[in-house]
């Protein structure tokens, strides 16, 4: 579902977090839900097309998107992020990956940080949950 509502993106998306991880083939992990990276002006163009207003406020205090939104439709809630920002001790640190690793998932084609740049977004996350993820994303092939 994600694949295809970013099939008219002008810009680069990915799946980042514990879904990206798990799309990498690292087990086990659990998803509870998907995190989409995009840009503003695609963000606000999927959201408007799928019907998804911005929500009121992110789910954390350490995260910060200039948009946010949240996809209910699918079976997983996919969250929008553009302008993404993690709260580091250097202050507001930005999240976008520089690397796009095409990964297919039945017919359609998901993009994912390359395995070290997504460990290295999870160690600015910082959380137990994301310790966790880093070992089994550097474990395992």
């Amino acid at each position: 579902m994600v694949a295809h509502a970013m099939h008219d993106a002008r810009d680069p998306w990915w799946v980042i977090s514990s879904a990206a991880v798990a799309l990498h083939g690292v087990v086990p992990i659990t998803v509870a839900d998907v995190d989409l990276v995009t840009s503003v002006e695609d963000a606000r163009r999927v959201m408007a097309r799928l019907g998804v207003g911005p929500a009121k406020e992110s789910a954390s205090l350490m995260f910060r998107s200039t948009v946010f939104g949240q996809w209910k439709a699918p079976p997983l809630m996919v969250e929008i992020m553009a302008g993404f920002h993690v709260a580091t001790s250097a202050g507001w640190t930005e999240v976008l990956p520089r690397t796009r690793v095409p990964i297919g998932v039945e017919e359609a084609t998901i993009y994912v940080p390359r395995r070290d740049e997504l460990a290295e977004m999870l160690r600015l996350f910082g959380r137990p949950k994301d310790d966790e993820r880093i070992r089994l994303l550097t474990t395992q092939p």
